[in-house]
């Protein structure tokens, strides 16, 4: 037994109204520390990702709405891999209600979203790149969402390289799209999906 961890459950009360449904999407209870790291990290990822898209060239010949909507998901998938690695969304994502199943699988689907807005949109209507990777992600997600709890890390981990070289070798994007499947699948069917002890060493900060 660890005697130098300790995990804890418990999710702290959160205030009514919009700052409390925006509290509890993010994970109640978030530490300073968690923040920092999001924060940072964000920033840092965004730039490098930022620096790449524009050094391949292939950002010039993009509408700037085509840039917003690049720089959104970048900013959207760079921020949920973090988020949704922190203590505070595992315990609130993964606590002991019958309804955080249907939440976590509703979160997955809304991101059928960001598919739609990058295949048929940044990819000029590219339908087939849209639905194989809508397919990868509903069937995943179902995969590691219904796979005994103990076989959900590894399961979680075998659909996210499956999706990422199905879409290396066969649903290929310019190189400024490259990033697009790793981090969306890793924030979806691994960050999201997997349940993982909130663990801590010594106090909180």
């Amino acid at each position: 037994m660890r005697t130098d961890l300790r995990i804890s459950w418990d999710i702290p009360a959160t205030p009514p109204g919009l700052a409390g449904r925006l509290e509890r999407f993010m994970g109640p209870g978030k530490s300073r520390s968690e923040s920092v790291v999001e924060n940072v990290g964000l920033l840092g990822c965004a730039a490098l990702l930022a620096a790449g898209v524009w050094h391949s060239g292939v950002a010039r010949d993009w509408s700037t709405a085509q840039l917003v909507v690049v720089a959104l998901a970048g900013l959207d998938l760079i921020g949920g891999v973090l988020t949704n690695a922190t203590n505070a969304a595992k315990r609130w994502y993964h606590r002991a209600d019958p309804a955080a199943r249907r939440a976590r699988l509703l979160f997955v689907s809304a991101h059928l979203v960001h598919l739609a807005a990058m295949g048929l949109f940044v990819l000029s209507g590219d339908l087939a790149w849209t639905l194989a990777n809508a397919a990868l992600l509903l069937g995943g997600a179902v995969t590691v969402e219904f796979a005994p709890v103990h076989l959900r890390r590894p399961v979680a981990m075998a659909a996210l390289m499956a999706a990422v070289l199905i879409n290396f070798f066969w649903l290929p994007l310019p190189l400024a799209l490259a990033w697009f499947a790793p981090l969306f699948f890793l924030k979806l069917l691994v960050c999201h999906l997997v349940p993982e002890a909130p663990l801590a060493a010594g106090r909180d900060d």
